[in-house]
């Protein structure tokens, strides 16, 4: 079941022109940056974009320019293992690591539970909270540890919302979800998701 979507996603993904990509990040980083749980982080954790995810390259430069720290994942693929370390730059002191992936070449490794908002990418997202990420877990796997309390914010573009995924036990929920669309907030105590 997860395959299927995954191709499906992917398929669809594909069919978006890069001025698509480019305005509809654009977008989503504009309504992340105006929202309380990026303006009350002082450390915000963004990934470097591969090809169709959004580009939060504008929160980054918004949280530079707002005096945040600012991390970038980087993965052990022996251990199967992802760190959160400092970056000053989208470009410099960024390699293209295994399988294609831009992570931090070097820095400072940040204690987890240090990370105030944790902003995330997937091939699709749900209505509650889940998400479809590639395949390989490590993003689950941090959310999970222990000390790792920030909040765990999705970034894609509205295309990539569905109503309900396919969900595994050890898949990780997202506490809420940012589009060039909507802003969806999970884990409340009633049923109702408001957007915005």
């Amino acid at each position: 079941m997860k395959h299927h979507v995954r191709t499906r996603m992917k398929a669809a993904l594909a069919e978006m022109s890069p001025e698509e990509i480019s305005s509809k990040s654009y977008a989503a980083c504009e309504t992340l940056i105006g929202l309380d749980e990026y303006r009350n982080a002082q450390v915000v954790m963004l990934y470097l974009p591969i090809p169709q995810e959004v580009d939060p390259v504008e929160i980054a430069l918004h949280a530079w320019q707002d005096g945040k720290i600012v991390l970038a994942p980087k993965v052990n693929w022996t251990q199967r293992h992802m760190l959160a370390m400092r970056i000053r730059s989208f470009d410099d002191g960024v390699v293209d690591g295994q399988y294609g992936i831009r992570e931090p070449e070097g820095g400072e490794v940040w204690p987890n539970e240090e990370i105030d908002l944790i902003v995330i990418p997937a091939l699709a997202f749900d209505n509650s909270g889940g998400r479809l990420g590639r395949g390989g877990g490590f993003y689950d796997r941090f959310l999970a540890e222990p000390g790792t309390h920030g909040i765990a914010c999705g970034l894609g573009f509205d295309i990539q919302v569905v109503d309900e995924l396919p969900i595994s036990e050890h898949d990780h929920p997202i506490d809420m979800l940012v589009t060039n669309k909507e802003v969806l907030r999970f884990k409340l105590p009633d049923s109702q998701h408001p957007r915005e």
